[in-house]
């Protein structure tokens, strides 16, 4: 590292015992998660679905965010790509919260079911699609796709800080050009596998871009949330500024609004239609408990951090900011709530919506993964990319 880059960044490794932190968290997500599966292992497996489902959003998020800043060669979030670089190694941890779920396929799908194929033609018609083992296979083949170009995207710019080839760089983004088409079915496939199968009479040709845009929201606020406690702890350059921080906050207040146009779209759609196998998602969530749980939706997940980041200081100012985020994450979880467990309630005669110990795993497991991934990927490494040939002009970054 040359010394002008010293002055802009200097390394300094992450405290040993974040790792613990995000261990112990685990250990408690993990012993509530077995707590649920001893008790009740049905509701266990819904939840583990909202867990991976959370995990994925988190690690294929990031590799998108990777591939959009090659793209669009963009400078003001070049400081910021270790960090996602980082979280997308999540994509690691899917596979095997994905295991005990294939193990357990036929607790929450119906449409593996034997009687229930011969019993609905409906759904019988969907066995070449829905059936176990091409469900496991092209689940499989996303996960390897996710691996590969989390190798060529991140492990590249990790060999970048080393060799400063600047046309290291420039091969990124081809390769994120080939991997945003991937991305775009990738994410539209396991939207549709993990959660709209749930319901297999049901069906929405919007609901990949549904995920699409809670996903990166998600990715957008945990991102936000490391890089201000990073920064306020001196991890990264002293010169990130306000300016930095309002693109994150304009970032989080876009997708906010594009969730909620496609939210919007999706349910104006088929309520309009009102064609039976498609308001019947729909309706499962307008019965008792579920009705205000769906109107809450609006506000937890669109009203309040519309508000919230509609003005600049709101989205330039650090503190209010990581507040905001934090919302914008948990909003997540809300919304894969909303979207799993109605399923597991209609199914197995629960009346409204459920909260527990079980519950309570899912955020455990998630944060305590974040933060191993970060502790353990980001050892001997720069949390800046410094050797970006754009790193030192994104530092100097202003509106």
């Amino acid at each position: 590292m040359s010394s002008a880059e010293v002055v802009l960044y200097e390394k300094k490794p992450l405290p040993a015992k974040l790792t613990l932190i995000g261990l112990a968290l685990l250990a408690i997500g993990g012993a509530l998660a077995g707590i649920g599966f001893t008790s009740d292992s049905v509701r266990a497996s819904y939840n583990l679905i909202i867990v991976f489902m959370w995990l994925f959003s988190i690690g294929f998020g990031s590799l998108f965010l990777i591939a959009l800043e090659h793209i669009v060669g963009a400078d003001w979030s070049v400081p910021f790509r270790r960090i996602t670089e980082i979280l997308a190694g999540v994509v690691f941890i899917v596979p095997i919260v994905a295991i005990p779920l294939f193990i357990n396929l036929d607790q929450v799908f119906v449409w593996i079911n034997p009687q229930v194929l011969e019993a609905d033609k409906y759904i019988k018609g969907k066995a070449p699609y829905l059936n176990q083992d091409f469900f496991v296979i092209r689940n499989a083949v996303i996960f390897g796709l996710m691996i590969l170009f989390f190798i060529l995207l991140s492990v590249r710019s990790f060999k970048q800080d080393v060799n400063k080839n600047p046309k290291a760089s420039k091969t990124s983004a081809k390769l994120a050009a080939i991997f945003l088409p991937i991305f775009a079915i990738s994410i539209s496939v396991v939207a549709m596998d993990w959660l709209m199968s749930l319901e297999p009479k049901w069906f929405s040709t919007i609901f990949g871009v549904y995920y699409f845009a809670g996903s990166v929201l998600s990715t957008l606020s945990i991102l936000t949330i490391i890089v201000i406690l990073l920064v306020e702890n001196g991890y990264l350059s002293k010169y990130i500024n306000e300016d930095h921080y309002y693109n994150l906050g304009a970032l989080m207040f876009a997708f906010t609004n594009f969730w909620a146009y496609i939210a919007f779209s999706q349910f104006l759609l088929i309520w309009y239609a009102n064609i039976p196998d498609e308001t019947l998602w729909y309706m499962d969530r307008s019965n008792g408990a579920w009705m205000i749980m769906s109107l809450g939706i609006i506000f937890v997940r669109f009203g309040i951090p519309y508000l919230a980041l509609v003005t600049r200081p709101s989205k330039s100012n650090p503190f209010r900011l990581k507040i905001i985020a934090t919302w914008v994450f948990l909003a997540h979880y809300y919304d894969l709530y909303w979207v799993i467990m109605p399923e597991y309630a209609k199914r197995n005669g629960v009346d409204g919506p459920v909260f527990g110990l079980t519950e309570l795993s899912a955020p455990f497991i998630v944060v305590g993964a974040v933060i191993v991934v970060l502790a353990l990927l980001s050892k001997g490494k720069n949390l800046m990319p410094v050797g970006d040939p754009k790193f030192k002009r994104s530092l100097e970054f202003h509106l």
